[in-house]
């Protein structure tokens, strides 16, 4: 029998990678302010999403989940939301057509602020100085004053993702996201494109289906016009989260309406900590992440712990192990699962297992160990009979030159033109694009 849940009952369990404020006084103040603002999503939004990630646990769908390692107050812009979306949009209907399944579109979005470190502090020739912890925590400048936890962070950020999903949800139903349009963008990609001839095939036959359409008078339904779009991010400050714990008016049930879906990172999900104690009493579809160090014993008594229902849109486990030890690590994990007749939804984050440092100094990812790692986590579940439901990706519709390689190549040297992030780095709209249609010739194949 698990012990009593409550919005609160996480403060009594161990927490880690959270902030020190200083002015604890402030931090009270604004977490009582938090708890007054509405809501970013409502409860009936998470619903739907959970009703959508049952259809792709179990086959019928699949997920799309990417945005920002670290959304920055500093590059806050409507442009840099709409390219983002855009190219969200354009990888899935690559992968739509291509496996004739829906594809769920979760965006790494309005509020994916906070970031777990693999150190507190950080230090620069003879200075040490606390972490950047993202944006809702603290400054990224390198000097005392910045890296001090600020409470009044946790309000801009509420406000920013508050105009964040006011802008997604006009392009979502306002016409932005119109079929034909998307498709258009996509022709406009493979133009450009050095692997134009592989991918030409898949749009021509785009091409036509969309004029069989026209031609049968289909091509002014509203699911060309619209689409449904939801957010997620790493429910890592939990002050934060607690602040939007709502009730159901409908249900009764508790649901976090700081966005549609939550996880816990592969730092944060132990057994009896804090973030598990959160996660397991809200509503929300969740996620975690599952790195190599995960056992299989461990992850059956974290699934229990956190979807006792097994029902088929609860739980989402994100495989974050790297090229080269998916194919080591992750399939007793599958088969463990499998064996416990355990209800998850399966994705790939190929990003976070597969950061080096570049000769130059910077943080960067190369794109051919990332497709390596898809290939690698689809692969597995063939062989094992199940099913890869989605990916996970850091990426942006910007033209950063964060990731090394691609169709156009993006090479060491050039990593400084358009290093943006603010933390881990990210693919671009050409890399992100020739992802999907990577994605989209395997699941034409495995649907098959």
């Amino acid at each position: 029998m698990s012990q009593p849940w409550s919005p609160e009952s996480w403060r009594s369990k161990p927490i880690q990678q959270q902030p020190v404020y200083p002015d604890t006084a402030r931090l009270a103040e604004v977490e009582q302010t938090l708890a007054g603002f509405p809501p970013l999503v409502f409860a009936g939004e998470a619903r739907e999403l959970r009703r959508q990630f049952s259809e792709v646990t179990q086959g019928r769908a699949f997920l799309l989940q990417g945005g920002d390692c670290a959304e920055s107050f500093l590059e806050f812009s409507a442009a840099k939301i709409r390219d983002t979306f855009k190219v969200l949009l354009q990888m899935a209907v690559v992968m739509t057509f291509a496996a004739g399944c829906p594809v769920v579109k979760v965006g790494r979005m309005a509020g994916q602020f906070a970031k777990p470190r693999s150190s507190g502090e950080e230090t620069i020739g003879d200075v040490t100085l606390p972490a950047y912890r993202g944006d809702i925590v603290n400054g990224i400048g390198f000097d005392a004053a910045s890296r001090v936890p600020d409470p009044g962070r946790l309000l801009q950020a509420y406000h920013q993702a508050t105009a964040t999903l006011n802008l997604l949800r006009a392009f979502a139903q306002g016409g932005f996201a119109d079929l034909h349009e998307v498709h258009k963008w996509n022709l406009d990609f493979i133009a450009n494109s050095a692997l134009a001839e592989r991918y030409s095939q898949l749009a021509d036959r785009i091409d036509e289906t969309l004029a069989f359409m026209r031609a049968c008078g289909l091509d002014t339904a509203p699911q060309l016009r619209e689409v449904s779009f939801f957010t997620a991010h790493e429910a890592l400050l939990l002050n934060y989260e607690e602040a939007f714990v709502r009730r159901d008016s409908l249900t009764g049930d508790w649901y976090d309406c700081s966005a549609h879906m939550l996880w816990i990172g592969d730092r944060t999900r132990q057994l009896d900590g804090a973030h598990v104690e959160f996660l397991r009493g809200v509503g929300n579809p969740i996620g975690v992440k599952v790195g190599p160090s995960m056992d299989p014993d461990e992850l059956i008594r974290l699934i229990d712990i956190l979807n006792p229902d097994n029902d088929p849109g609860r739980l989402n486990l994100i495989v974050r192990m790297g090229a080269d030890k998916v194919e080591a690590n992750f399939p007793r994990l599958l088969r463990k699962v499998k064996q416990e007749g355990k209800q998850v939804l399966w994705s790939s984050d190929p990003m976070h297992g597969n950061t080096i440092k570049a000769s130059s100094g910077y943080k960067t990812r190369d794109f051919a160990q990332i497709l390596r790692e898809v290939r690698q986590f689809f692969d597995v579940h063939q062989a094992e009979g199940t099913y890869a439901g989605g990916i996970h990706i850091e990426m942006t519709g910007q033209n950063v030159t964060e990731c090394i390689g691609g169709a156009r190549p993006i090479t060491e040297d050039a990593l400084s033109d358009r290093y943006h992030t603010h933390c881990d780095p990210r693919m671009n709209a050409d890399q992100s694009l020739e992802l999907a249609f990577m994605i989209a010739e395997t699941l034409k194949q495995v649907r098959r």
